[in-house]
C-alpha cells in the first residue's frame, strides 16, 4: 500500500474504501465461498483486494464468467461479480441454472454482486430469464476507483468513449459523475472546476445536478478539500495524443508489451543469463513484472524518455557496484553500517538487472527498421508533412497486409493532423483496406467515421493553427535533460497537457480564447460559491480527469509539470481507462480479435 500514499492526496483511502465494501459483503454470507469474476475486473479488483486477503473471508476458489458450466465446487456460496451489463446477465443465468441442476449436495446460495451499481435494465434481464428468484441477493460492490499508484486512478471502463460516441449512449458518463462525487465525499469538495468537451460539459452538469440534491449530506461534513482544482479533459478534444507511438519507458512498455494493472509480461528468457539459458528448461515462457512507484529504480525511469533510460542504467549499475566493493579496510562500526544496508542493495542489484533486462526488451523493437519507419511516418503527419497525400508508408504496410490496427492507426493519425483526409485520399484507403483484408473491416472503417477518426476534409485546418498557436511541435527538445512536455513524444507536446499548462498559468480559459473556437465542445468553468464551502483550501493540488482514457506519456507530461516551479502544482491524475493507440482504437472497432 504504499506506493499509494507519498503525495498531498492519500490514494490509498480509496482502496481502502473499496477493499471494506468488498469484505463486509463477503462477511454478510458465513461459509465457504467461490467467486466467478466478469474477467474485466478480475486484475483490477486484485489492487483492492488481493486473493491473500480473500482467503480470510472463506474464499475457496475464483473462476472467470464463461458460458461453459462451472466446475463442480463443494461451497455454500457461489457469488458473481460484475459490471452492469445485459450479456453478463444471460451467463449468470445460464451457470446458474446449470450448477442448480446438476449439484447434488447441500443446497448452495448464489448472489451477485454489481460493479459499481446496480442496473435496472439487468435486473429486468433475469427476471426474463427466470433466474432472478435463484439469487439469494443482489447488491452493489462500490468500487469506482482502481488505484494504481500514488498519483493514478482508474474506472477501468475501456468502452466510454465508444458508447458515447459511437452508440450515443450517456451511460457511463452518469458512472463517471459519480465517481467524481465519490471523490469528493473522500476528499472535500472541489472549489473550481474547469473542462471542455460534450461529455466533459455533461458529466459536470450531471455532478451539479446530483449534488444539488444531496447538498447536505455530501458536502457540507467537510471543512476543507485536498484537492483544490478539477480539469475534465474529453478525449475527443484530443483524438492525437493517443494515436502517437509513446517514446517514454513506461510508455513504451504499453505500446509493445502492454500494461494491465500495473504488470507486464515479457520474454522469460531475457530475464535469464547465458548460463541459465542453456540448464534450465523454462516452465512459463513469460515473466511477470509489477511496475509501480514501490519499485524505487522503475518509478525513475518511467518518465523519461527511453533514449535516457540507457545512460541512467549505466550510471545506476556504477554507483551499485562501487558501493558493494566499498567494503574493505573497514572498521567493525562501519562493516556493521554496511552489513544492514546489504539488503537494500542487493534489492537494488536485483531491480538493475530486471530493468536493464526489460529495457533490452524494448530496444530490439525500437531499434527495428519496422518501428523506427512507422515513428518517421508518424513524425511528419504531426509535423503536417505530405499530409494531404497518400501515404506511400501507408500503402506499403496494407499491401504487406500489416495488421490492420496499424494501418488504421496511422490513418487515423494522418486524419487528425489533415483536419480530414480529402475525399480522394480517403476513398483510396477504404477502397485498399477492404480488398486486403475483406468486408469485415468495412465494419471497423464506418465505426471509426462515426466516432470522428476518419472524416473528410473541412475548410478550417485546426490542427495546423493549435500546432503554431500552441507549439505542439518543437524540433529541438532534448531528449535526455527535457526543458519540455514534448519530450514524451519526442517531437510532440500531447495537446491536453499542452491546454493543462497554458490553464494553469493563466488561470482560466480567457488567454486561450483565440484556440477554444478550434476545439470540439463546450468549455465548463465554475467556482463554486463559498455558501457551499465552508473552507477553502491552498493545497495546490489539481485533479486532471479524462473521460474516454489517456496515455501513460500524458501521465509522464504532467508529472514533467508538476516539477516546474513555475506552476507549483502536485497532480492526481483520474481517468476512465489507461490507454494506448492499439488499445483505444480496439475499443472503438470491436471487432475480431485478430485484428
Amino acid at each position: 500500500m504504499s506506493h499509494l500514499q507519498g503525495g498531498k492526496v492519500d490514494i490509498s483511502q480509496i482502496q481502502i474504501a473499496a477493499r471494506n465494501s468488498l469484505i463486509n459483503l463477503l462477511e454478510k454470507r458465513p461459509g465457504s465461498k467461490a467467486i466467478v469474476w466478469d474477467n474485466s475486473l478480475a486484475g483490477p479488483v486484485g489492487l483492492v483486494a488481493q486473493y491473500v486477503v480473500l482467503k480470510d473471508y472463506e474464499v475457496i476458489k475464483m473462476y472467470p464468467l464463461r458460458s461453459t458450466p462451472l466446475p463442480t465446487t463443494n461451497v455454500k456460496h457461489i457469488i458473481f461479480i460484475t459490471r452492469p451489463k445485459l450479456a453478463f446477465m444471460d451467463l449468470i443465468a445460464q451457470n446458474v441454472h446449470h450448477d442448480s441442476k446438476t449439484w447434488t449436495g447441500p443446497k448452495k446460495q448464489y448472489h451477485l454482486f454489481f460493479v459499481p451499481r446496480k442496473s435496472l435494465l439487468c435486473r429486468k434481464r433475469l427476471e426474463h430469464s427466470g433466474m432472478f428468484g435463484s439469487l439469494s441477493s443482489i447488491e452493489e460492490f462500490k468500487c469506482d476507483f482502481f488505484p494504481f499508484d500514488s498519483d493514478l486512478i482508474s474506472m477501468e471502463l475501456p468502452e466510454v468513449y465508444r458508447d458515447y460516441y459511437l452508440e450515443n449512449d450517456p451511460t457511463s458518463l452518469y458512472q463517471v459523475a459519480q465517481a467524481i462525487i465519490l471523490l469528493q465525499k473522500i476528499y472535500g469538495p472541489i472549489p473550481r472546476v474547469w473542462g471542455r468537451g460534450m461529455a466533459a460539459k455533461q458529466v459536470w452538469d450531471l455532478i451539479t445536478r446530483l449534488q444539488r440534491e444531496n447538498l447536505n449530506k455530501d458536502l457540507k461534513e467537510h471543512q476543507s478539500s485536498c484537492i483544490d482544482r478539477l480539469l475534465i479533459i474529453d478525449r475527443s478534444v484530443d483524438l492525437i495524443s493517443p494515436l502517437a507511438t509513446q517514446l517514454t519507458y513506461e510508455g513504451l512498455i504499453d505500446e509493445i508489451f502492454g500494461v494491465n494493472n500495473t504488470t507486464a509480461n515479457f520474454p522469460a528468457d531475457k530475464f535469464l543469463s547465458t548460463e541459465e539459458r542453456s540448464t534450465q528448461s523454462l516452465a512459463e515462457d513469460k515473466k511477470q513484472v509489477i511496475l509501480n512507484s514501490g519499485d524505487k529504480l522503475f518509478s525513475e525511469l518511467r518518465d523519461k524518455n527511453f533514449n535516457a533510460v540507457g545512460a541512467f542504467l549505466s550510471k545506476q549499475a556504477k554507483l551499485i557496484t562501487s558501493q558493494l566493493e566499498d567494503r574493505h579496510d573497514k572498521t567493525v562500526q562501519e562493516m556493521k553500517l554496511f552489513v544492514q544496508r546489504l539488503p537494500s542493495m542487493l534489492a537494488n542489484k536485483e531491480a538493475l538487472a530486471r530493468h536493464t533486462a526489460i529495457a533490452e526488451c524494448i530496444k530490439e523493437e525500437t531499434d527495428s527498421y519496422e518501428f523506427l519507419d512507422c515513428l518517421q511516418a508518424e513524425q511528419e503527419f504531426l509535423n503536417c508533412i505530405e499530409v494531404d497525400r497518400i501515404s506511400p508508408f501507408i500503402e506499403d504496410l496494407i499491401a504487406q497486409k500489416k495488421p490492420l490496427i496499424k494501418v488504421l492507426r496511422l490513418i487515423c493519425l494522418q486524419c487528425i493532423a489533415s483536419s480530414g483526409l480529402k475525399p480522394k485520399v480517403l476513398e483510396y484507403y477504404k477502397r485498399e483496406i477492404v480488398q486486403v483484408y475483406g468486408l469485415k473491416a468495412l465494419l471497423a472503417l464506418t465505426n471509426l467515421e462515426k466516432a470522428g477518426l476518419l472524416k473528410t476534409q473541412s475548410s478550417t485546418r485546426q490542427y495546423t493553427v493549435l500546432r503554431k498557436a500552441l507549439h505542439l511541435t518543437m524540433e529541438d527538445t532534448s531528449e535526455i535533460n527535457p526543458t519540455d512536455i514534448s519530450y514524451v513524444h519526442s517531437v510532440y507536446a500531447p495537446l491536453s497537457i499542452r491546454l493543462t499548462e497554458q490553464l494553469l498559468k493563466s488561470n482560466g480559459w480567457k488567454q486561450l480564447q483565440d484556440v477554444l473556437g478550434l476545439l470540439p465542445g463546450p468549455t465548463v468553468d465554475e467556482c463554486l460559491t463559498s455558501d457551499m464551502l465552508n473552507d477553502s483550501t491552498t493545497s495546490n493540488v489539481v485533479l486532471v480527469f479524462f473521460i474516454g482514457g489517456c496515455t501513460f506519456a500524458e501521465i509522464s507530461a504532467l508529472r514533467f509539470l508538476s516539477q516546474q516551479e513555475e506552476l507549483n502544482v502536485e497532480f492526481i491524475i483520474a481517468t476512465t481507462k489507461l490507454i494506448n493507440g492499439d488499445t483505444f482504437l480496439k475499443s472503438i472497432i470491436s471487432t475480431e480479435e485478430d485484428l
